[in-house]
């Protein structure tokens, strides 16, 4: 154990970069925990103001002086927080540990019996809500760190008294879901993502191997019964622990049952989705476990939020909750803050925004998009990161091209422009195949595009990372993410 492992409830810890999604969680759940706590961020906004309310320093902008003003025993930092930040600099020069996020959550998550940590290119956060709120209603009373805000939690994270149980999202993201040990994993699919982190398809299913391997001998993996690169992962952990001496962990299936589908091609899931319509856009099935059959009437659209429900549905009920208490759960639940979030209307149309930055995210949010009643369906769209963009161009192009689509410019927080991409090669590439794509760096340029397009009854999609979401709320005049 090193030093910093040892701190007790008491010690200061200091967050550089506290206004994130994930620190700003991090950061109540270590206070909750009876730390001291503070912190410093360059952009500070709602959730740094949410902080200051419940008593926790927030300082604004990075500098030495706070360090020599808080002396913390510990500074925890994000990945985008770099070696040359001044907070950092004093810590090395006073001697004071200092570790990532990864490294704090994983720690944070070893004091809990049971951990249940929630893996995949995608669905991650809507998954790891639905588990925990099953969970609460239950009675079960987890502690749960999500990537995203919560009307339910009023943030991004939930504290618990019994701290017996605590649901987390596990992010492949350099590494970092390697420093998570799990008594319940669940891996939602495997794409290529993380450019910047992977050399390829290969390197990111050994990652999730690898991740896979941190489950107890005792615990339980729950998976797609029909992903590619899943099933991929499996036969590289299979042989993996075989060669270690090890038995697998118990392995647990999810997946959509088509009823066109032949019955003996393969063995029906664990938990299934049968019978699967679309009602108004939204999906209702029956869940099928074991001989009983309970019907789920969803109200997120789209075939991947069935799956990430089944998933949710599997990692509560495999820890104690019941399938009746699920299924109220998900008939009543609404999506986390950034997943396919109804932010009111513009011009009489529909505004919708998803953080859905991945072509694959992109794909099935416009598939379930498609299937929400509509007149016209024009899509804002913002890419994340320079190194993504380039790699899944062709990706990009060949999802978005049949849209009528609207780039913003690439937006990243940990890379420099390396200036030979743009969300502008996009849309000209779109053109030049046939369709009709849009590029300006000007908001009110997006503005100028959608007024002389939409009409009532349309959609507007707006996918992205928050920095464009939070312009579907200027468009809307939506001020707030957390009211009930």
């Amino acid at each position: 154990m090193t030093q910093w492992q040892s701190i007790k409830p008491g010690s200061k810890i200091f967050f550089v970069g506290i206004g994130g999604i994930s620190m700003s969680g991090l950061a109540e759940i270590a206070q909750s925990d009876g730390f001291l706590v503070a912190g410093s961020d360059r952009n500070p906004g709602h959730r740094t103001s949410h902080l200051t309310d419940a008593g926790i320093d927030v300082y604004h902008g990075h500098s030495q002086q706070w360090i020599d003003r808080f002396h913390p025993d510990l500074v925890v930092h994000t990945a985008a927080v770099h070696a040359d930040n001044p907070e950092l600099i004093r810590a090395g020069e006073l001697g004071i540990p200092v570790i990532d996020r990864a490294h704090f959550l994983g720690w944070l998550i070893r004091s809990y019996e049971s951990v249940i940590n929630i893996a995949g290119t995608h669905g991650k956060t809507t998954t790891t809500a639905l588990c925990s709120l099953i969970l609460i209603e239950e009675g079960l009373d987890p502690a749960v760190h999500l990537g995203a805000e919560l009307r339910q939690f009023h943030g991004t994270v939930r504290t618990s008294r019994k701290r017996q149980i605590i649901v987390s999202e596990a992010c492949e993201y350099q590494n970092s879901f390697l420093q998570f040990n799990s008594t319940t994993a669940a891996i939602l699919n495997i794409d290529y993502d993380h450019v910047d982190s992977f050399s390829g398809l290969e390197d990111v299913i050994h990652a999730f191997t690898r991740f896979a391997d941190k489950i107890d001998d005792q615990g339980l993996l729950i998976v797609p019964d029909a992903d590619p690169n899943v099933k991929r992962m499996l036969s590289e952990f299979t042989e993996h622990r075989n060669i270690a001496g090890r038995s697998l962990p118990r392995l647990i299936t999810f997946g959509i049952v088509d009823d066109n589908e032949n019955k003996t091609a393969r063995p029906i899931p664990d938990y299934a989705a049968c019978h699967l319509t679309f009602v108004q856009g939204l999906p209702v099935f029956d869940l099928c476990h074991k001989g009983h059959s309970l019907s789920i009437h969803l109200k997120i659209p789209g075939r991947h939020n069935v799956m990430d429900a089944l998933a949710a549905i599997a990692c509560a009920h495999e820890n104690g909750a019941s399938l009746e208490t699920a299924a109220s759960v998900l008939n009543s639940f609404q999506g986390a803050e950034g997943r396919f979030t109804d932010v009111g209307r513009y011009r009489g149309a529909r505004v919708i925004a998803d953080y859905a930055h991945h072509p694959a995210a992109a794909r099935a949010t416009l598939s379930a998009a498609e299937l929400i009643p509509h007149k016209n369906l024009w899509v804002v769209f913002q890419p994340l990161t320079f190194s993504r963009t380039r790699v899944l161009f062709d990706d990009y192009v060949s999802v978005l091209r049949p849209y009528q689509v609207v780039f913003s410019e690439i937006f990243s927080d940990r890379e420099i422009n390396p200036g030979d991409i743009s969300s502008r090669m996009l849309a000209d590439q779109i053109n030049k195949l046939g369709g009709h794509a849009a590029f300006t760096d000007d908001h009110e340029q997006i503005r100028a595009w959608l007024d002389v397009r939409v009409e009532p009854e349309d959609v507007i999609l707006v996918l992205g990372p928050e920095n464009i979401r939070d312009y579907a709320d200027q468009l809307t005049g939506r001020t707030s993410h957390l009211n009930d």
